[in-house]
């Protein structure tokens, strides 16, 4: 793909449709002053982040942080944080009520609704010019995939910005029952292994593959370009280079793979309650994600077990979507627009200050091990650290990998691109189509994608409601986008 094609003026994009309920946020610091500049004249910028509940002497642990970018670039933080439950509701709720702030996380379901409201600054030029660091420090790749409109509307998260699937199994099965799942890459192969470890067990409530609706059959279209668009069912295809608009539950691999499934819940290979399921259990046999090798002590601690075989199915590639996953937007509205760049270079730039928002303050939250890694002495620090900056300026936690923000760097160096990268969907010409589709697809992806219903039965429904609702005008508009976007 030409690189030129991505910086054409013609982009065009937009995510899904939000709620706008009205939901608070869960903390801030003590230097709030609505935009304004604190006693002693030093600016503040508000900057709404993700994460949990705050902790105890955060806005304490906040103002220390804001003395260090004083120190640095003159100007101090006022730290607001959305659960991560509520984070799109109140991001919504503060973009409709015109509620003030410097700089916003926002993501691929957010970015190009808030660039088509005109809530978010233009940075192209000025990110050159305010903040040449931050900008040659971030691959070009990046700044492609956050492009929109022909504009640049957010500094994207330079992290595992990349997709690549892994596969897991609990290492004690697999020693058990000898299983080789060296060169499995495919779900034909995977179901062998189900077998095997079902029998094996002979435990009708044993299920090698366990899901819920919360952790449906992750990347199970990672071959398909979704273009920003939020809805599965359509997509392009991540080689095509006709960039055809399809309709993915058509594809013969796709419906294959639901069959798949299908089969795999009639065998037990499954739990009979995945459709409906809403809380995740622990000590899963098998796991699928995406993430890097050193991701496997993660995977681990979530389900509680001591050790899983990890190994790469799929990727690493670059879609917009995967990189778009993570951003930080500067407000059309901010009084600090210049101050609120060269704050976001700080924190992609400077690896002290990328610590204390991380981990918040050394001696009180963490202290570094010798080594000059990190020992956390709290677990209460809530900002989600995804959300804040790169990876690649953080000092890595003392129990982590040593390696893994260069396994991380390495995948995203050995990424390659889909067909599609740097185009968005812009969805604003059938906004209500596609609104109606998404509601069609979630009626139906449960059962679908946890194999709970028959592909066979349930897709010519799903087609046929899709196209009652607008499917095929969705899949016009984009198509046309598409071919204006790389014409």
């Amino acid at each position: 793909m030409k690189k030129k094609n991505l910086k054409r003026l013609c982009a065009l994009g937009l995510t899904g449709v939000m709620s706008a309920s009205m939901l608070a946020g869960c903390g801030g610091s003590g230097d709030s002053n609505g935009g304004g500049e604190s006693k002693d004249g030093v600016p503040t910028l508000v900057w709404w982040l993700v994460g949990g509940t705050t902790p105890d002497g955060f806005n304490d642990m906040v103002s220390k942080i804001s003395d260090y970018s004083e120190e640095k670039i003159g100007v101090r933080v006022d730290i607001k944080i959305a659960g991560y439950d509520n984070y799109d509701s109140k991001s919504n709720t503060i973009a409709n009520a015109g509620e003030y702030f410097d700089i916003m996380f926002v993501n691929n379901t957010n970015y190009g609704k808030f660039v088509n409201l005109g809530i978010l600054e233009d940075i192209t030029e000025s990110v050159k010019t305010e903040a040449p660091d931050l900008y040659e420090f971030i691959p070009e790749d990046l700044w492609d995939g956050v492009t929109y409109k022909g504009g640049i509307y957010a500094v994207p998260t330079y992290k595992d910005s990349s997709l690549t699937q892994f596969w897991y199994l609990d290492d004690a099965m697999v020693q058990k029952y000898g299983i080789d799942y060296e060169g499995v890459t495919t779900m034909d192969q995977l179901g062998d292994i189900f077998k095997t470890l079902k029998e094996g067990e002979n435990n009708p409530s044993y299920y090698p593959c366990m899901l819920d609706q919360g952790a449906l059959w992750n990347g199970f279209f990672n071959e398909y370009d979704g273009l920003a668009a939020g809805l599965q069912p359509m997509g392009v295809k991540i080689d095509d280079e006709s960039r055809k608009v399809i309709n993915v539950l058509e594809q013969d691999d796709i419906k294959h793979n639901l069959e798949l499934l299908h089969e795999w819940y009639q065998a037990g290979y499954i739990n009979p309650d995945a459709n409906v399921l809403t809380e995740s259990s622990k000590g899963h046999t098998f796991g699928n994600a995406q993430g890097w090798p050193a991701a496997v002590s993660q995977w681990q601690d979530l389900q509680g077990i001591e050790k899983y075989d990890a190994w790469k199915v799929f990727g690493p590639i670059y879609t917009t979507e995967t990189i778009q996953g993570s951003m930080n937007a500067i407000s059309a509205n901010s009084k600090y627009k210049t101050e609120a760049l060269k704050l976001l270079e700080l924190v992609n730039t400077d690896k002290t200050f990328r610590d204390m928002l991380a981990y918040g303050i050394e001696g009180e939250t963490f202290e570094y091990t010798e080594e000059g890694r990190v020992e956390k002495l709290t677990d209460t620090w809530s900002i989600g650290n995804y959300t804040i900056g790169t990876y690649f300026n953080l000092s890595g936690l003392a129990d982590a990998d040593p390696a893994e923000y260069d396994q991380i760097k390495q995948q995203n160096e050995e990424a390659t691109q889909s067909v599609c990268l740097g185009f968005a969907f812009d969805s604003e010409p059938v906004q209500n189509e596609l609104a109606s589709c998404k509601t069609v697809w979630d009626k139906y992806k449960y059962d679908l994608l946890t194999g709970a219903s028959d592909p066979s039965e349930v897709l010519p429904k799903v087609t046929e409601e899709l196209k009652a609702q607008g499917f095929e005008k969705v899949m016009e508009e984009a198509q046309k986008q598409l071919d204006e976007f790389f014409k």
